[in-house]
């Protein structure tokens, strides 16, 4: 199994394609399945809508958030199609990778001209 930034670098040239066949400017449902099989595609496991459980003073809840997709079962990716990513948008995927105890989380807004002006990378203790 390749490592957390080897996964990243897959998934980062699996969004470029997709976002120079797309384009900017479709629905976030649209770019999470043309970039999940794009990335299965390319020989990695991709699963979309993945449950993150969190749990609050012995209470657990099943499903607080779900994952856009999980690759390799390492890295998680979000997926925005917004006119700018907020500071908020990072500090939600931190909570989604402390909650599920991912590393490397990938930001993604396909609503850009450039898609590298809407990539942002965020860690849990990498």
């Amino acid at each position: 199994m390749m490592d957390e930034n080897g996964v990243s670098r897959v998934v980062l040239g699996a969004a470029l394609e997709v976002h120079r066949a797309l384009g900017p400017g479709l629905l976030e449902s649209v770019y999470q399945h043309a970039l999940a099989h794009e990335i299965r595609l390319r020989g990695l496991e991709c699963e979309k809508e993945v449950p993150i459980a969190a749990g609050y003073k012995g209470i657990r809840f099943d499903c607080a958030y779900r994952a856009d997709l999980l690759v390799e079962g390492a890295v998680m990716v979000e997926i925005k199609a917004v006119d700018m990513l907020s500071p908020a948008h990072s500090a939600q995927l931190l909570s989604y990778l402390r909650l599920s105890g991912c590393r490397l989380g990938i930001l993604i807004n396909f609503n850009m001209p450039l898609l590298r002006q809407g990539i942002k990378r965020v860690v849990n203790n990498l």
